[in-house]
């Protein structure tokens, strides 16, 4: 028979020693999380690529609570989260323009916000999870990512199925790109 740490690998007090010693490293907590997600939906909701997403949420507190407790799971590892990411944004229309502003508004938000070490502990987060949600999308849609590309390097949505260099897919923004 499993041992109790065999099944569950960390014990409760052990998850909230490493949810707090990151919180010590980053600045970061539940509160200043909630923060960050209040700016941010604040902005996203006013942005004119973005607002159209969040037409449909109906409790903004409710929607409030969720996110936060989603940045508390993947930043503090706190386990607060136990929804789908994927299937929530399946049903929306997203394009590769909704995530480099989502990445742009989240990232100036975070570094308003946080401490520096704070902001880039969610910054990378935010690339990977945003990286992660595209290529996602991309396969229920079925359009197959080849081995070695990052999502946006070959865009099928641009007109003629243009591509775009790798440095302007998730993580690496152009100005250029982003006023597209």
């Amino acid at each position: 028979m499993n041992s109790p740490s065999a099944i569950f690998p960390e014990t409760l007090e052990q998850r909230a020693a490493n949810t707090r010693a990151i919180g010590e490293a980053t600045g970061l907590s539940d509160a200043v999380l909630e923060c960050v997600v209040r700016s941010f939906y604040g902005t996203a909701r006013e942005d004119p690529i973005l607002a159209p997403l969040f037409a449909h949420v109906a409790d903004w507190e409710a929607h409030i609570a969720k996110i936060t407790a989603f940045w508390s799971s993947v930043a503090l590892m706190s386990g607060r989260y136990h929804g789908q990411p994927m299937a929530a944004h399946m049903p929306l229309p997203l394009e590769p323009a909704h995530f480099v502003r989502w990445l742009e508004l989240f990232e100036q938000t975070v570094r308003a916000i946080c401490t520096p070490e704070g902001a880039e502990h969610l910054i990378v987060r935010a690339r990977r999870i945003a990286q992660s949600l595209e290529m996602g999308l991309e396969v229920q849609r079925g359009i197959l990512p080849r081995a070695g590309r990052s999502p946006r390097q070959s865009c099928p949505h641009q007109p003629g199925g243009q591509s775009r260099p790798a440095s302007h897919g998730v993580g690496g923004h152009s100005a250029a790109r982003r006023e597209a």
